[in-house]
């Protein structure tokens, strides 16, 4: 039996970067990971597929720089992409997969990180059993980090095939793409899959309970996103609920499409609606995959979504059993689990690690992407602080103009007395890369006017905050 100081239980973004802090703190650490290969989900169905999808799918457009408008793409584009060169950009996209994996192996290396191919089990609260597929390994230690990450819901009414009805998963590993899709959930994954795919063609139709798309986000960006969304071809059912979905087979003898799957979806809406498309995706939410880790055998329960309650140290009922990222619930982000990861860590070994946990940046890479940092809108007036909006929009720069975008935009939130950034809000290309300068300006309690006197380079999306102090303040009476 291998005894460590800790054992890491998931190698995604927080179970990674507990990992490696705890190497660097000179403990002796093991990660049982249950694929063959390294990264979780975050690397081999998440985050980077999805992202690398989405380049693929831009470059595919005409676009190598980025983002202007997503419905720019020729009829003969839209054939190639039904016809197979969907699989061929998932193809691309393997190469950015396979550097990651490498990567994450290589720093595990570097770094002395013990890893076990298996499922890893609770014998009881300090040993772990990896069950391999052809030995089982018995791992002893100090402290355990729980990060085994989610899976998409998948309701048994549901008729999941994983080519006509199908979760996020699935559609990665689809050879030819739909002529039609249903989307139902526009949360996060559901809105970017469905510009991705409205981007190459596919007639979609996004379903959403809420009568908005990301209810999190600022109203104003999450109302362009949906203007930008429609312009593009995408029909929203927003308010809506799917209480039945069915698939039918079509009559053998009808005509049908190249790649066809002889089948189509209906989905049937509480208010008596009913929607038919070739394919459906269900993006409502994900399920801690929690089942196999015999929870009980340590003292740490699970709720019905498999997801873990800890403290703000991240520690779970059993101290010395720590759980982190996406098993733990909102905000569920590669960013955000490679923190928590990182100060579960820490904390496990005595080592005082500051953070922002009130500044998280929010990134969501529909096209176009959003990124947001700090206050709302609806926060700030919900808490009575007295705020200006600042707006620049990205045509307004040089940069912008070279982009070809035409619809970006940067919102600066104001305080009206101290002058104070309270939150930054951005739709339009880089908006994820553009917001970390409003993130750190509310770190260090950066006033509007910063920007107003300080020098940017030209031309740069970057000048966007220039703008947007020069035009929040001018509404204040002070420029």
């Amino acid at each position: 039996m291998r005894k460590f100081e800790l054992c890491v239980i998931g190698s995604g973004p927080a179970g990674q970067k507990a990992a490696i802090q705890a190497a660097k703190l000179g403990r002796s650490v093991c990660v049982v990971e249950q694929r063959e290969v390294l990264g979780g989900v975050a690397i081999n169905t998440g985050t980077i597929p999805s992202k690398a999808l989405r380049e693929a799918i831009l470059d595919f457009g005409g676009r190598t720089t980025v983002a202007p408008s997503i419905a720019d793409f020729s009829a003969a584009k839209n054939t190639m992409a039904r016809s197979g060169s969907f699989a061929s950009l998932m193809q691309a996209c393997q190469k950015v997969i396979k550097s990651e994996i490498d990567l994450v192996r290589d720093h595990f290396a570097s770094n002395g990180i013990h890893t076990a191919i298996g499922r890893g089990q609770f014998r009881d609260p300090k040993t772990i059993d990896v069950v391999g597929a052809h030995a089982t390994e018995e791992l002893q230690a100090d402290n355990v980090l729980i990060a085994v990450g989610t899976q998409p819901t998948s309701p048994k009414s549901v008729p999941f095939d994983r080519e006509t009805v199908m979760t996020s998963d699935d559609l990665l590993e689809l050879m030819t793409l739909p002529r039609s899709m249903i989307v139902v959930g526009g949360g996060v994954i559901g809105t970017e899959y469905a510009s991705m795919l409205a981007a190459l063609g596919v007639r979609v139709t996004l379903i959403e309970g809420r009568d908005r798309l990301l209810d999190f986000i600022d109203k104003e960006i999450t109302e362009a996103l949906q203007y930008h969304l429609r312009q593009a071809g995408v029909t929203l059912r927003l308010g809506e609920k799917v209480v039945k979905i069915d698939k039918r087979e079509l009559d053998p003898k009808a005509p049908r499409p190249a790649g066809h799957t002889g089948h189509v979806v209906v989905a049937t809406l509480e208010s008596g609606k009913t929607l038919t498309a070739d394919s459906l995706l269900y993006c409502v939410g994900r399920q801690g995959c929690t089942d196999g880790l015999n929870l009980a055998a340590a003292g740490v329960s699970a709720d019905s979504r498999g997801r873990i309650t800890v403290n703000k140290n991240y520690q779970t009922s059993v101290p010395h059993i720590y759980a982190a990222g996406d098993v733990i619930g909102f905000p569920a982000l590669a960013s955000t689990s490679m923190e928590q990861g990182r100060l579960a860590a820490c904390h496990m070994f005595g080592n005082r690690s500051d953070n922002f946990d009130n500044l998280l940046p929010y990134g969501i890479y529909s096209i176009p992407e959003i990124s947001i940092v700090g206050w709302t809108e609806e926060k700030l007036t919900a808490d009575a602080i007295p705020y200006e909006a600042g707006i620049a929009y990205y045509k307004e720069t040089a940069r912008g103009q070279l982009l070809g975008d035409d619809i970006g935009m940067l919102k600066m939130l104001i305080h009206q007395e101290s002058k104070t950034v309270l939150g930054v809000h951005i739709i339009g290309t880089n908006a994820t890369e553009l917001v970390h300068i409003g993130q750190c300006a509310i770190a260090f309690k950066a006033t509007a006017d910063y920007f107003v006197n300080t020098v940017f380079n030209y031309p740069t999306l970057a000048e966007c905050y220039k703008i947007a102090a020069l035009n929040g303040l001018n509404k204040l009476g002070n420029v």
